[in-house]
């Protein structure tokens, strides 16, 4: 399967979940990465009109979890994760933000993304940690 109709399968799964709500869409996949991105509106806002950093969370968490699904082996399994912490760097009042997951620890059970979240600038505005973990899909 070609990595973009990859993408219309991840966009279309999508559709009725938080990822609809804050309108993630995937945009590009490599070999070893997942991009995402997101509008920065009235939407994700804090009460003084700039990304709220949870919103920059969700997007981070999405796009590491489902690349972790992606690269993982087996269809039989499942992705939760484990563990987050990020530094945010730079406020964002419009446009988008993209997130590049890319894998820094491929384990049987566990991993470890790095997600750098930019501007349309390609700017960095948070740098995020995910860990996850791989367990079997329950019945």
């Amino acid at each position: 399967m070609e990595n973009e109709e990859k993408l219309q399968l991840l966009n279309a799964a999508m559709d009725n979940y938080l990822m609809k709500t804050l309108n993630i869409t995937f945009s590009d996949l490599g070999d070893d990465y997942l991009i995402a991105k997101m509008p920065v509106n009235e939407r994700v806002y804090q009460p003084d009109r700039v990304l709220h950093g949870g919103a920059t969370f969700a997007l981070a968490e999405t796009v590491g979890s489902v690349a972790a699904h992606i690269f993982s082996k087996g269809e039989k399994q499942m992705v939760r994760g484990i563990e987050m912490s990020g530094n945010h760097i730079r406020s964002v009042q419009e446009g988008h933000i993209f997130a590049r997951a890319q894998a820094v620890h491929k384990g049987r059970t566990t991993q470890i993304w790095e997600i750098k979240i930019t501007d349309d600038k390609d700017r960095l505005v948070s740098l995020i940690k995910l860990t996850t973990i791989t367990l079997p899909k329950e019945k």
